[in-house]
């Protein structure tokens, strides 16, 4: 077995209940979002590029180092991921150009709530999150939601 399958099935196991799935959809996402967010802010150089906006190069690093963690597990994983955090970053680089320097208290805000959020659906679960047992889980949770649409679609991970 792959060990991306073997995450997988390491996740899984606490994430069961239907209402921590639902919340793990939408807390998830956040959470990334708002990470992105958080290391945005880092007062660094940044990079214009056309109809994209800027991103920073602390940001790009970031990037980089998760894109090379998300390769080691898969390929296709990694290029969709790559693609979903500039996405991010995308949206991020308009916040912090409308919010300007409030942007952080948004990013404070939906990290809080989507923890909030998550603890709670661990609760109904009634199993502990698998970041508690190990820190690599931080990044699994996104691809596990990732696989389920390509498995969805018909596509190899």
């Amino acid at each position: 077995m792959r060990k991306i399958d073997i995450l997988f099935k390491e996740y899984a196991e606490s994430h069961q209940n239907r209402k921590n799935k639902l919340i793990h959809w939408i807390c998830v996402p956040l959470i990334f979002w708002s990470i992105l967010g958080f290391i945005s802010l880092i007062p660094a150089p940044h990079f214009f590029i056309q109809y994209f906006g800027a991103i920073s190069i602390v940001s790009l690093i970031a990037i980089a180092l998760v894109t090379v963690y998300y390769f080691s597990l898969s390929w296709r994983i990694a290029v969709i991921m790559l693609f979903v955090m500039l996405l991010m970053e995308h949206l991020i680089y308009f916040v912090n150009v409308k919010l300007q320097h409030q942007s952080w208290i948004l990013f404070v805000a939906v990290f809080v709530l989507s923890w909030i959020g998550q603890f709670y659906g661990h609760k109904i679960e009634g199993k502990k999150p698998s970041f508690l047992k190990d820190l690599q889980f931080l990044l699994i949770g996104p691809i596990w939601l990732l696989h389920f649409v390509l498995k969805k679609l018909g596509f190899k991970y």
